[in-house]
């Protein structure tokens, strides 16, 4: 297992090679990592991240005109390393993982963001 620092600094250098006009466009959003998923939500499958949040498609226009806590990008470092043990490149599964997760701020399906290749 990476250490934390090291595995932190991996997904911000991943999240600052993303595209400029993603990250300008994104707001009040956060991302954190944690070792696994909640026990609930292991049942799916092997969970690498999870948005949490408004996406972008679902504000209304009363959005922001109180405090709002920031939408959460969280990536499951266990879950990564296992799957880059199995299929090498952990940074590449943090950025299609970030990506991902990314597509669902602004407001992309489950369905629409396989389609697009994440």
């Amino acid at each position: 297992m990476m250490e934390r620092a090291a595995f932190e600094r991996v997904v911000e250098e991943e999240y600052s090679n993303l595209p400029l006009v993603f990250r300008e466009t994104m707001e009040n959003i956060r991302i954190v990592v944690e070792d696994l998923p909640p026990a609930s939500r292991r049942k799916r499958g092997l969970l690498l991240g999870e948005y949490h949040g408004i996406p972008l498609t679902q504000r209304g226009a009363e959005y922001g005109m109180y405090p709002v806590m920031p939408d959460t990008i969280t990536l499951y470092q266990l879950n990564l390393e296992d799957l880059a043990a199995q299929e090498g490149d952990l940074r590449q599964h943090i950025r299609e993982t970030l990506i991902h997760e990314i597509g669902h701020y602004f407001g992309m399906s489950e369905a629409e963001i396989r389609r697009a290749g994440y």
